[in-house]
């Protein structure tokens, strides 16, 4: 048997597994609130472990993404489902582009997908909604790779944490940002540019991003208008958590990688 033939083989099994294991979870938690809302999840579950389990994204050596898993199909399915939809737009663009858009080295065992294209909401920004990263760019490049696993991973776990709150806190943010920017632009006396001021207001000082930037070793980021917001970054970077000493009781292997609850 062909390594290839092999390899498409074990894809195959993990999807079947994966889907079947999602179906029943997201059934039974959805199903203790309403039955309607455990099919709904179970659904939801089913797919995203279908495309996870096919691509082989969760890494079950690790506590990490097992938990994962169980929390995609269950606590964090709102964004999943909204994260299916990128898979949808990234297809779309791969067919238009003739061109593979999916990025494994990224993706396999690390909890989520990468795509260097597909969905994005402003040129040159990547986009990230469930476990799902799209818009990832030249990931060759070291500072692009590092935006990946130091920023945008973070937002995969946000959406984790807070589950069907993550988009609703994130956009209500935004839109409040939006409003106190322009408050503030007409304060200033209209000194900096209407839409730089709202960005810094909306994007750049929303928490989850604050968040994001800070451990991305980022903050404050080139795009924020100076003397703004937060004055301090958040929390660690990652990059500096990964270079600590090791100790006898953390062998190399086991290092954290670049989960933001690490």
């Amino acid at each position: 048997m062909r390594a290839g033939s092999s390899l498409s083989h074990r894809s195959g099994a993990e999807a079947l597994i994966v889907c079947a294991a999602g179906a029943a979870l997201g059934w039974f938690v959805g199903g203790l609130l309403h039955p309607v809302v455990g099919v709904v999840m179970g659904v939801v579950a089913a797919a995203n472990g279908a495309v996870s389990g096919w691509r082989q994204v969760y890494d079950w050596r690790s506590g990490w993404g097992v938990a994962a898993f169980v929390i995609d199909s269950t606590w964090a399915v709102v964004p999943v489902a909204v994260g299916l939809l990128a898979h949808l737009v990234a297809a779309v663009s791969r067919l238009r582009s003739r061109s593979p858009g999916y990025e494994p080295s990224l993706s396999r065992r690390q909890n989520r997908h990468v795509y260097r294209r597909g969905a994005h909401l402003q040129k040159g920004f990547a986009f990230t909604v469930g476990n799902v990263i799209s818009s990832a760019g030249d990931v060759t490049r070291a500072r692009r790779r590092k935006l990946i696993t130091d920023h945008e991973a973070v937002h995969v776990w946000q959406a984790r944490t807070f589950g069907p709150l993550y988009l609703v806190l994130y956009l209500l943010w935004v839109i409040a940002g939006a409003v106190y920017g322009v408050v503030v632009w007409l304060r200033r006396g209209r000194r900096d540019p209407l839409g730089k001021v709202i960005e810094s207001c909306s994007y750049y000082l929303n928490p989850f991003e604050w968040w994001a930037y800070s451990r991305d070793d980022l903050w404050p980021p080139p795009g924020l208008i100076a003397g703004f917001g937060w004055r301090s970054p958040a929390v660690r970077p990652l990059s500096a958590k990964r270079a600590r000493p090791l100790t006898p009781s953390t062998p190399p292997s086991r290092v954290p990688h670049d989960h933001p609850s690490a």
